[in-house]
């Protein structure tokens, strides 16, 4: 239910008041679920708490100025704002607190991030997008300091894209671009680089961002004063402000306490950022901590006698307590009323939320309980199992980890015993397995009819005279046809528009569709990145291109913490199926080598990592991204783009399959998995290999997240017997990652009979020139040297000492 007057129009003095006393009782009920929250989790009903607590009146005037359709991209303070908006109740406040993995009751994360990260839903129960024009939308949170930024960027973006570009279907996601894009984040905050880059990137832009800075003075435990130049940030960022000559921010400064003077200045905000596109910074200053950071430590250990004091004088409720009381809008004995019956209701929820988180695990406990029972009464070792029972039955309030730990410590002392009683407990711990693992590992990636491993593989096909081309032919115009078929669908990144990409991929696409559909950006990856993710939030088919693979790592915190984990902590209620797009691959020199292969695929779980050797396998993946919703990167060779190619007949319509790999070669005596690059010097030795009477069958992976979904290279080695991963990343990287799946997710071990091998790169980056490639990475030598001395081993008369 909407909560937020229309402030436009004029209301009468008791409509007036009836409104501050709805919004004063927002804040009491704010503070209070603060104050219970806290001691939930020193009491240990909680594991931590994070709250909002000091921030409470200017986020009552923020919430005012947003307007369905809007978006938040915020701070783990705002929890008066989603109050205020009605998109947090104080049993959902709790139901975080206590991580209720019921997504019902607990619509943040289900229980996957702890309290104060707060979303709202962009999708239904079967992955469609809702009309988000007619809600108000909050992306979801993160912690990593700062981490909001880069996404607020895409963000506001996307409004100025939906107002700029012709032929979107825009229905379900903008009013011509009317949106604003609102950030919050604590002064402190603003001391990261993700902060200062998107803050230079917007102004850019000129984007409808709002972005306000909570200022209370500290960070944790540390002042401003070693925080800030100046300590004061909106000071320091005076060189932003926008003037007749120059586009930049429009920079407000409010105090935090100041209900009226609050309200006016978001509304001025909200019509600059709204009408004119241009980004606003609020500082709000004068605010205050009343509980410290969080409960991980008292804020008396840090502030003086006099700074506390100051803070409780000071406090923003206990200000707007005394302007109502000064106006005339409500007297001392009402606002007590209503403070003692707004601490009746947040107990009263704070009980409810505990009880509806216990009541399943309660009903779990009795029946295992039951179940034990007749475990013990059959089994000779019931002596030891009653303990058990006994001390699970003694937990008036377990943990759902208590009751299966209980479980299945019962099962140690069944051993070698087969009885009704015992089956009736392994089916019971199985069925919690199968029911309750899912409340915490599901939606990693999407599970929806629109999850991209179920797009179908459609073949390159060819004309009898198909000519041979570069192979930055084939991409540029594989890229032409996305640009035509898909509307929504925009490109950006260093270089990307008017010189068409380093690598000619984009070649002339700019001056056909526009520069707000093929972009160039500023070198800043982290919000390369964040402009992908914001804009594929709202609803368009954004590719971030980052001009090196090497140059991920800039960015690595916002694909890590934010792109990668998006869907999973929300439980699948918000995507974006951002596609990065780089290149890499068997490069001469330390930078741009791709050796980081290995840390990548450990920290970007929840995308696809796809390696396509050729061109024309890169433009099938994109085609078939472009089907789905789940983002990726895709690494092109940046040594394919002037190898030939064939031109395929069909090039838009190409697909390629997202988990499958593909047998290059087919062969008996080992099997040789490799990727990118290197897969073309695999299959070139395999061909060499064939002199000396060796039969290698070739693999080429294509995939790494996933990872051969159809298990084809175990019935490979089920054949050859033998197996070697050949890669170009450093020792116990992704050749260790492919291996690891090979071995014990495909129980390929069972059908070896040899010692499985990895070649890698040496253990430094590759050093410049070729000699520099052909001392750092498996070279064709290398690799005939290496599956050469395996069938040595094997058979030695046969294949006797190379060298």
């Amino acid at each position: 239910m909407q909560i937020i007057p229309d402030l436009k129009n004029n209301i009468s003095f008791e409509d007036f008041k009836t409104e501050v006393l709805n919004d004063y009782s927002i804040a009491v009920r704010s503070r209070e679920c603060s104050l219970l929250g806290r001691r939930e989790v020193l009491t240990g009903k909680a594991k931590f708490g994070i709250f909002g607590d000091g921030k409470e009146v200017p986020q009552l005037a923020m919430a005012k100025a947003f307007l369905k359709g809007d978006w938040r991209s915020g701070y783990y303070r705002d929890q008066t704002f989603m109050m205020a908006i009605g998109e947090l109740t104080m049993e959902q406040f709790f139901a975080g607190l206590y991580a209720n993995t019921n997504i019902d009751l607990e619509p943040m994360s289900a229980g996957r991030q702890m309290g104060g990260h707060f979303t709202t839903h962009s999708l239904d129960d079967s992955g469609e997008w809702k009309d988000l024009t007619k809600q108000y939308n909050s992306s979801a949170d993160i912690s990593p300091t700062a981490g909001q930024m880069p996404r607020l960027l895409g963000l506001a973006q996307a409004s100025k894209i939906f107002r700029q570009v012709k032929g979107i279907d825009t229905t379900l996601f903008s009013n011509s671009g009317n949106e604003v894009a609102w950030g919050t984040i604590g002064n402190a905050s603003t001391s990261e680089g993700l902060f200062f880059e998107t803050i230079n990137a917007a102004g850019v832009l000129q984007v409808p961002m709002v972005i306000s800075i909570w200022d209370d003075e500290y960070g944790i435990s540390v002042h401003a004063k070693h925080q800030t130049t100046k300590e004061n940030i909106s000071e320091i960022l005076k060189g932003f402000q926008r003037d007749n000559e120059h586009n930049g921010y429009e920079i407000l400064r409010v105090k935090g306490w100041d209900y009226a003077n609050l309200i006016e200045t978001y509304q001025e905000a909200s019509t600059i950022a709204r009408e004119e596109h241009v980004p606003v910074l609020i500082h709000v200053t004068e605010l205050t901590q009343p509980q410290g950071h969080s409960t991980s430590g008292s804020h008396e250990r840090y502030k003086s006698p006099e700074r506390l004091e100051w803070e409780k004088d000071n406090d923003c409720n206990l200000k707007m307590r005394e302007w109502i009381i000064e106006s005339g809008i409500a007297t001392n004995e009402t606002l007590t009323e209503i403070e003692r019956d707004i601490k009746k209701e947040v107990r009263e929820a704070k009980k409810n939320a505990w009880l509806t988180f216990l009541k399943p695990i309660q009903k779990e406990k009795q029946e295992l309980i039951s179940i034990l029972n007749n475990v013990a009464a059959s089994s000779i070792n019931g002596v030891f199992i009653k303990p058990i029972i006994a001390n699970l039955t003694a937990l008036t309030e377990p943990a759902r980890k208590d009751v299966l730990s209980a479980a299945r410590q019962v099962l140690r002392h069944t051993l070698g015993e087969t009885n009704d009683a015992k089956q009736q407990l392994l089916n019971w711990v199985n069925t919690m397995f199968e029911t309750v693992q899912p409340k915490f590992s599901s939606h990693l990636y999407s599970e929806s009819e629109k999850s991209t491993v179920l797009v179908e593989e459609v073949k390159p096909t060819y004309d009898a005279d198909a000519v041979q081309v570069d192979g930055r032919i084939i991409i540029r115009d594989n890229f032409d046809a996305i640009f035509e078929n898909y509307p929504e669908a925009l490109i950006f990144g260093e270089d990307s528009g008017n010189i068409g990409d380093v690598n000619q991929g984009l070649e002339g696409l700019q001056e056909k569709y526009g520069e707000h559909r093929v972009a160039d950006a500023g070198i800043r990856e982290a919000t390369i990145i964040g402009q992908g993710i914001g804009m594929a939030l709202r609803g368009l088919k954004p590719i971030a291109e980052i001009q090196y693979l090497d140059y991920i790592l800039y960015a690595l915190n916002v694909i890590s913490d934010d792109l990668a984990s998006l869907h999973y902590r929300t439980k699948g209620k918000q995507k974006a199926p951002l596609i990065i797009r780089t290149r890499g691959h068997r490069l001469e020199g330390i930078w741009h080598s791709g050796s980081q292969m290995g840390g990548i695929l450990n920290l970007v779980r929840g995308i696809h990592v796809l390696v396509p050797r050729n061109m024309t396998k890169a433009a099938g993946f994109y085609n078939t991204l472009l089907q789905g919703d789940d983002p990726a990167l895709v690494v092109e060779c940046l040594n394919g783009y002037r190898l030939k190619e064939k031109m395929p007949n069909n090039l838009s319509d190409i697909k390629t399959p997202i988990g499958v790999v593909e047998t290059i070669k087919t062969g008996t005596d080992i099997t040789l998995v490799s990727y990118g690059s290197t897969l073309r010097i695999v299959a070139q030795t395999a061909k060499e290999l064939l002199s000396v009477g060796i039969d290698a069958e070739v693999i080429d992976v294509q995939s790494l997240l996933p990872f051969d979904l159809n298990h084809d290279i175990v019935k490979s080695i089920a054949k050859t017997n033998r197996v070697m991963v050949i890669d170009e990343d450093v020792p116990g990287g992704a050749s260790a990652y492919i291996l690891n799946e090979i071995l014990n997710t495909q129980n390929a071990y069972q059908y070896l009979d040899g010692q499985p091998k990895t070649l890698t790169a040496k253990a430094h980056r590759p050093a410049y020139g070729n000699d520099g490639d052909y001392f750092s990475k498996p070279s064709a030598e290398d690799i005939f040297e290496a599956v050469y001395e395996v069938m040595h081993e094997a058979n030695p008369e046969n294949y006797p000492k190379l060298r």
